[in-house]
Order: structure tokens, then C-alpha cells, then sequence
């Protein structure tokens, strides 16, 4: 069977979601996924432990050649933030094409509060891939970790006061059972 291909496509302006997108990728091959990780914008991802250097940015090709495709991005007013967004809406040709159907999607965020939209921008992201045709393979409370953190739609992440470390035991639990799930979920779809 061939590896599963899995792009993970970010925007991080303090590091938080780059962290959580570099374990997710980590994660991904420790399964033998072959990964494409890409960040979006052109700030530095300030702050991302062991972050050396910045991933090259996206293309339409990132997505039309991955299996699962992983979207970050921090709470904007509840929303998507506006790099992201951007990049997703340049994929018109490759949507018209049905170019982005059929695969595996979810999404992570962060906030700086516990209500910080962040259930609103991952419902946000999968309204996008639900006009992609594309397969949105939630964590749901499919593991003792989503119990935890407590959010079935992806994975969130609080970075505001009272938070001493970006992303913690709690966090890398869960984005490891959401990458888990969905390289399970695409291997079925293509064995």
C-alpha cells in the first residue's frame, strides 16, 4: 500500500499554531505519511519551539496531491484568519475542476481565551470544504483525549494568561489522535 500523502497548511503569526502543525506533521510520519508541511504568510512563526527555519509557502499542487489535507489557523473574531483564507480561495480552478473532493480535511485553531471562536472557525473552515466535495474527519470524542480538550470539531488551543506552556500534554494528545484518525480514515477510503 502507498504511503498516505498528507499536506498540512497553516497560518502563524506567535508560533502556537506552527508548533502544533510541525507535531501533527511528526506525528503523520511516525505513520509513514509522506508530508508536505507549508505556512502561509511571510512572518516568522516567533516563538515556535525549535522552529529553525519556515516552510515553504502553499500551492493548489500541495492540496490536489494529498490524501488528507490538515488546515491551522488562530481565531480571528471567531473566523478564519484572513492569510488563510486567501490561500483557500485561490483553489476556484481546482474546485471547479473537482480537484479538492474526495479527501480527508480537518482543521486545528488557537485562541487567547477559552471562548475565543474557536469552534466557529473550524465549523467556518468545513463550510469551505463541504462546497469542496471534501470528506471532514472530525476527532469527535473518538478517543479519551477529545474528553480532555474538549473539542469535537478538530483541535483548539488556549495561549492567553494563565497558560504557562504553548502547547502542552493536553494539546499534542489530541492533535495526534485528530492526524491519527484521519490517515485511518483515508487508508479506508483507499484500500
Amino acid at each position: 500500500m502507498a504511503d498516505t500523502k498528507v499536506t498540512i497548511v497553516y497560518y502563524s503569526m506567535t508560533g502556537t499554531i506552527d508548533t502544533m502543525a510541525r507535531r501533527l506533521a511528526a506525528t503523520a510520519e511516525a505513520q509513514g505519511a509522506e508530508v508536505r508541511l507549508r505556512a502561509v504568510g511571510r512572518e516568522d512563526a516567533a516563538g515556535a519551539e525549535g522552529s529553525v527555519e519556515r516552510p515553504e509557502q502553499p500551492t493548489a499542487e500541495d492540496i490536489t496531491w494529498a490524501d488528507v489535507v490538515l488546515f491551522g489557523t488562530p481565531s480571528r473574531y471567531g473566523n478564519i484568519a484572513g492569510r488563510l483564507k486567501v490561500f483557500i480561495d485561490s483553489l476556484g480552478a481546482q474546485w471547479a475542476n473537482g480537484e479538492l473532493a474526495d479527501k480527508v480535511y480537518a482543521g486545528f485553531t488557537a485562541s487567547q481565551t477559552l471562548h475565543g471562536g474557536q469552534e466557529a472557525v473550524l465549523l467556518s473552515l468545513y463550510t469551505t470544504i463541504h462546497h469542496f466535495g471534501g470528506i471532514v474527519v472530525t476527532p469527535g470524542y473518538t478517543d479519551g483525549s477529545k474528553f480532555v480538550d474538549g473539542n469535537p470539531y478538530g483541535v483548539g488551543h488556549v495561549t492567553g494568561a494563565g497558560n504557562d506552556e504553548p502547547v502542552g500534554d493536553v494539546t499534542n494528545g489530541a492533535l495526534d489522535h485528530m492526524v491519527t484518525r484521519a490517515i485511518t480514515v483515508s487508508r479506508r477510503l483507499t484500500s
